[in-house]
């Protein structure tokens, strides 16, 4: 059972900060090698979604309202560690990030790019496509919305 909290960049600390960008650059940088601008200034604007077994920092996403990143509310960076994915803890990740959306922003239309190999783990969470299929950092991506 994962331990999930909702901070905005101002409430992280300097260690939580720290481990989600490693933890950040850990799965998409490195194991998916691929080179990309990972701080992009948007992290100020989003709210981040940590989830902790352990006191270890094993599953992220970051939030934004509707205008901050997409036109609809959004969640991005969605990343589990790899030694922790057989627990199904980007199901407990997303579920939490949803309903922070739900709380924090008031809206149930949620927008997301997703890498095309994980739309089915998105279609579980009610996630459907939305438009062609489009390349962002080298990798296949696609649009998914939740309404």
């Amino acid at each position: 059972m994962l331990s999930i909290s909702v901070k905005t960049f101002e409430d992280l600390t300097t260690l939580q900060l720290y481990n989600l960008l490693q933890l950040r650059s850990e799965v998409f940088v490195v194991e998916q090698d691929c080179v990309y601008q990972d701080i992009d200034g948007k992290d100020q604007k989003s709210l981040h979604v940590l989830g902790y077994k352990n006191e270890k920092l094993v599953a992220y996403t970051r939030i934004f309202k509707a205008g901050d990143y997409f036109n609809e509310a959004s969640i991005g960076r969605v990343v589990v560690v790899e030694n922790e994915r057989q627990y199904q803890y980007g199901y407990d990740i997303m579920n939490a990030s949803i309903d922070a959306i739900k709380t924090k922003f008031n809206t149930t239309k949620i927008l997301l790019s997703a890498q095309v190999y994980l739309k089915r783990f998105y279609n579980n969470l009610l996630f459907f496509e939305l438009g062609e299929e489009y390349l962002e950092d080298g990798i296949p991506h696609i649009k998914m919305l939740r309404v």
